[in-house]
């Protein structure tokens, strides 16, 4: 029996190293070619390798949780043959949400992240047992972890709809870390200092340490070399978004748009795409080459949107937003949400931005200072909407009100375009009407 050596590949993204999530196979078992054998996490996606041979597991060389650098040894398949096979070329498949595309066999995971760690066994079963909803609709509640019996239905024959799923797992996604954990069971201690100093004895009850690896690692490098590379100044002013509202409402009742989750993002989005048409410089990029310093402007919009994700925040990007009608731009939106969440990001999609929304009002949040994301020269945040009071022709009115708040690389772009670019947005978001042009 001939026995090989797979090694850990670049997968097509330039990385240099990867962790070894979880193997899917043990010594011993038999493997065929294309056969998922481990799950890799990089820097921007989780992967499933396929086996490029075909034989008996012989040996785990890395393992789980370990970091390993392309190149590296991984694991051992013994053949039955005597002349070891070339490897196999990747395999592709359509991508289920996008029937145009291909993939590397196994991107991305078929359930949710969170549960990435556990075996199958452990993954636990929620019933749904009586609960009114369609084949597609019980798939996305299972991808994203709901119990439909949990869920209230809004359909006309008090049946579950997508919106239903989705909604409620946003809600669970904000709500989830709401619980209060208890403090450690020793109140004080003492600890000795004499010299010199032993080590102290550690509670591991009050204190854990996380290893940083993956996206963590990635933004924290990136987020870091921005704010220290990048002047960042921000701003912010609070709108009256009640006609966003309204047309929210509006849309969410047109037959056009009644498969598609429509919210003030939407609105946003749209309100972001114009300003940066009327402001350029927003939609530009400080650049470091050998012949100098440059600003790259770009006219096109690659509109990226912050993802807070069971594996940390990722930032994919909607390529050529500023081509996309309202439907359109819509179900892109849609798109990027739900693959974010269910961990099936691809590393393209978060390529290539050139501007980013970051909508922390899904956490109850008013307004913020974000950093810049690295390669664009500004971020903007979109805050809770509430009923406030406001003075609306003399006269205090309760209305829909929101902060818009940003932060910009002041190298490329000056207080005046700043000023300019917000206030654009905030006027659209008052007076949506502005788009129709």
């Amino acid at each position: 029996m001939t026995e090989q050596t797979f090694v850990l590949p670049d997968v097509g993204e330039g990385l240099t190293e990867a962790e070894i999530v979880q193997w899917r196979v043990a010594p011993g078992d038999t493997v065929a070619v294309n056969d998922v054998i481990v799950e890799i996490e990089t820097a921007k996606s989780l992967v499933e390798l396929p086996s490029p041979y075909s034989g008996t597991v012989g040996e785990l060389l890395a393992s789980e949780g370990s970091t390993v650098e392309v190149g590296a040894p991984i694991i051992t398949i013994g053949a039955a043959d005597a002349a070891a096979p070339a490897p196999a070329e990747p395999v592709t498949v359509p991508e289920p949400s996008d029937p145009g595309g291909a993939v590397l066999v196994g991107y991305g995971t078929g359930g949710a992240v969170s549960s990435r760690r556990r075996k199958p066994a452990e993954r636990p079963v929620k019933a749904s047992v009586g609960v009114v909803a369609k084949p597609p609709i019980r798939k996305l509640a299972r991808d994203l972890g709901v119990d439909l019996s949990a869920v209230t239905p809004s359909g006309t024959a008090g049946e579950v709809t997508r919106d239903d799923v989705v909604k409620h797992a946003e809600q669970a996604s904000v709500f989830r870390n709401i619980e209060t954990p208890e403090w450690g069971a020793v109140r004080e201690e003492t600890i000795p200092v004499p010299a010199p100093a032993p080590t102290a004895p550690v509670d591991d009850a009050r204190e854990e340490s996380i290893p940083v690896r993956g996206v963590r690692k990635a933004t924290a490098n990136a987020m870091t070399s921005s704010a220290y590379s990048a002047p960042h100044v921000s701003v912010w002013v609070d709108v009256d978004a009640s006609r966003t509202m309204e047309l929210v409402k509006r849309l969410k009742a047109s037959p056009d748009f009644a498969d598609v989750k429509i919210s003030p993002l939407l609105i946003m989005a749209r309100a972001v795409i114009w300003a940066l048409r009327r402001t350029p410089m927003i939609n530009a990029a400080w650049v470091d080459t050998e012949d100098g310093a440059q600003i790259r402007v770009r006219h096109y919009v690659n509109l990226g949107i912050a993802a807070a994700t069971p594996r940390g925040l990722l930032v994919p990007n909607i390529k050529d937003a500023q081509a996309l009608k309202t439907r359109e731009l819509a179900k892109a939106l849609e798109h990027l949400t739900l693959t974010a969440r269910e961990g099936k990001t691809s590393p393209a999609d978060q390529t290539g931005g050139t501007f980013t929304i970051t909508n922390i009002g899904v956490f109850g949040v008013d307004a913020g200072t974000p950093i810049i994301n690295p390669g664009e020269a500004g971020i903007i945040a979109l805050g809770a909407i509430r009923q406030k009071p406001w003075v609306v022709d003399g006269e205090v009115r309760p209305r829909w009100v929101t902060t818009v708040s940003g932060s910009f690389d002041h190298r490329v772009v000056d207080g005046d375009g700043i000023s300019r670019f917000i206030a654009d947005v905030a006027s659209v978001l008052e007076e949506p009407a502005l788009l129709l042009d």
